[in-house]
């Protein structure tokens, strides 16, 4: 299966690399400054070529841009669409764009399929959102899943409620970093070396979060038998909720969501 990434930068980059890691994938990467996909290109291979290309011979067509950079490039593509003879199915990952626009900016009635990445994809654990156009068959969905099956996990949600699910799972990252980095800091307070200190944060959220995960059971649940009585980490979540900390990372999500 062809697949072409218009668009190199960090996220487009991170999921070509995940789609480079299934060996049915052909890669087509497309960027305005060539150099940039001739970068990633000596990484995951691929072949780097132009907007022509692409859109006439993949099977799945990434829009990896910046939103101000979008209408611009739709009236690049718009005629090469047009031409096109061969379905093929539009894979958009343009924040805040939503399926119908996409459509209308390209002047097609093509399916699309509508992406929401976080950075985490960069390492084969990204949390990608998506919603499908109704021209979507199940055929298309199921082997676009396949295709990037390497990136991560995948969550279908309605695109009403994209922005929302964005605000933990694609600003997340942002909050799980800082909290990662003031444990460390308490650790190198503490005595700990910084590296030795930031190992042993990141590890204890990555594992915490796999535990999440593949048992199945409420973060609660597993905080209540981490918190012995009278112990230590009771005391440790006492401050946290002093400090207004359940409430400090709900008003971020909200914050996010309506920015």
């Amino acid at each position: 299966m062809k697949l072409a990434f218009i668009g190199t930068g960090n996220m487009g980059s991170a999921l070509a690399r995940a789609a480079s890691c299934e060996a049915d994938n052909e890669l087509l990467l497309v960027n305005r400054h060539p150099e940039k996909a001739e970068r990633l290109q000596k990484v995951i291979g691929g072949v780097v070529t132009d907007h022509a290309t692409a859109v006439g011979t993949a099977d799945y067509i990434f829009l990896g841009v910046k939103p101000v950079v979008l209408p611009v490039l739709c009236d690049t593509l718009r005629p090469l669409f047009r031409a096109r003879k061969e379905r093929c199915v539009i894979v958009s990952m343009v924040a805040g764009v939503t399926v119908e626009r996409i459509q209308a900016e390209l002047g097609t009635t093509l399916p699309v399929i509508r992406i929401m990445p976080n950075t985490p994809v960069a390492v084969g654990e990204g949390m990608i959102l998506y919603s499908c156009s109704e021209e979507v068959s199940p055929e298309e969905l199921e082997r676009f899943l396949k295709a990037m099956g390497k990136a991560g996990r995948f969550m279908k949600v309605e695109e009403r409620l994209m922005e929302a699910g964005m605000a933990v799972s694609g600003c997340g990252p942002a909050y799980v970093d800082l909290f990662v980095e003031a444990l460390a800091d308490a650790a190198v307070a503490s005595g700990l070396q910084r590296k030795d200190a930031m190992v042993l944060a990141a590890q204890m959220v990555l594992g915490s979060a796999k535990l999440i995960l593949e048992s199945g059971r409420h973060p609660g649940e597993l905080k209540d038998a981490v918190c012995s009585p009278g112990g230590t980490t009771i005391q440790g979540v006492r401050a946290l909720e002093a400090h207004g900390f359940r409430s400090a990372v709900i008003e971020a999500v909200i914050a996010a969501r309506d920015a």
